[in-house]
Order: structure tokens, then sequence, then C-alpha cells
């Protein structure tokens, strides 16, 4: 599996399905001044607040922004409500399982948290001012949720200038980032089995 941060919370993943490229592009958004990329063309296509706002997306993607349960190509999607009307997506790819916590901006609570006990890869926005998760809040799910890998999206950018910078959670989680890449490729092998690692993606379409 790869996994891309396109800014604010919108995240790419890629993988293959009986020799077929399949993508899911998670909360995909207009920016105001930079160009979004149509040619991400996904074939599964994931809204944490709905659609609008968003980037049209060519290829006709399954649309998924409701709660539910769905498989599409190989990719299961399961959408669970969580406060503020965002919904949090675990989706299982290659026999991962990543949540992707959304527009989240409070704490959950335990109803919310048991069915996304434990993830592989959690992706946790943390740019807080009231947008996203403050970074203190963030550090504190991350230790109620116990993932193996920690991604933090939904911080400060070219296309998310008020959003507070990554280094403020870095400092409350108490981790040090196992590096700064573009593009993370992740097999299930892979994944630590004693503790939880923290990776940090630039920014890439």
């Amino acid at each position: 599996m790869h996994i891309n941060w396109i800014g604010q919370t919108c995240v790419r993943l890629q993988t293959k399905n009986l020799d077929e490229d399949v993508v899911v592009i998670i909360d995909p958004y207009k920016p105001d001044h930079f160009y979004f990329p149509r040619s991400l063309s996904p074939q599964i296509a994931t809204y944490s607040k709905g659609q609008e706002g968003s980037v049209t997306m060519s290829q006709n993607p399954f649309i998924m922004d409701t709660l539910g349960e769905v498989e599409v190509k190989g990719v299961l999607v399961n959408a669970f409500a969580s406060p503020d009307d965002n919904i949090i997506f675990k989706i299982v790819i290659e026999n991962l399982n990543v949540v992707h916590l959304g527009r989240l901006t409070k704490k959950l609570e335990n109803g919310n948290l048991e069915p996304i006990m434990s993830p592989d890869v959690l992706l946790i926005p943390v740019g807080g001012n009231g947008t996203y998760l403050d970074p203190e809040i963030a550090a504190d799910l991350v230790t109620a949720l116990e993932p193996r890998i920690i991604i933090p999206i939904a911080y400060h950018s070219d296309t998310d200038p008020k959003a507070l910078p990554v280094e403020n959670f870095i400092k409350q989680v108490g981790l040090k980032p196992e590096s700064t890449e573009k593009k993370l490729i992740l097999k299930k092998k892979d994944l630590p089995q004693e503790e939880t690692k923290l990776y940090i993606l630039e920014k890439n379409y």
C-alpha cells in the first residue's frame, strides 16, 4: 500500500486488486489558490464532512459520504459517526487497518473509540485552531487508540496556512519521527510489533 498526504485532511491510498491499480482518495478538496490534480482518478472517494468544497473527481469513483460499510475492488470501507457530524473511516487494504479521523475537532468518548481501536495506521488531524484536533488532544487520542503507525495530517501547509505546524504535535506525542517522506510504502510484514512509530509525510500530489 502507498500512502500520500495531499494537504488538509486529504490522503491518497493506492493498492492493487487483480493486477489493477486501485486508488482511494479521502477528503478531496478544492484549494483556494492552488491546483488539485484531477489525474488522481480514484476508484473510491470518501468524505468525512460532505462533498461541499470538493474538487470534481474524474473517472466516476464510488462515493462514500454516509455511515455504513461497503467493499469496492477488494477495499473494505467502514464509516462511523463521531462528534461535529464528522465521519471516521476505517479502511482495510492488503489486510492493513487504516483509520482516518476526518476533520475531528473534539476528543472521542469510549463508544466512538471501540470500533477503531488498535489500527495498523492512524491518520490523525493535528492542526488545531478550531478546525482540527488540538495537538494535546490528538496526542491523548493516540495513547487511547494504540496504533502501530501514526501519520499526522491537517497541519500547516501552503493550502492550510492557519493550521498549526506539525512540530506542536510531535512535541506532545513524545515520539521521534522515523522519516520525512513524500510517500510511505507499507506492507503488513513491515509493521512494528512492539512499539508505535511516527511518520511525517511531506504534502505531495
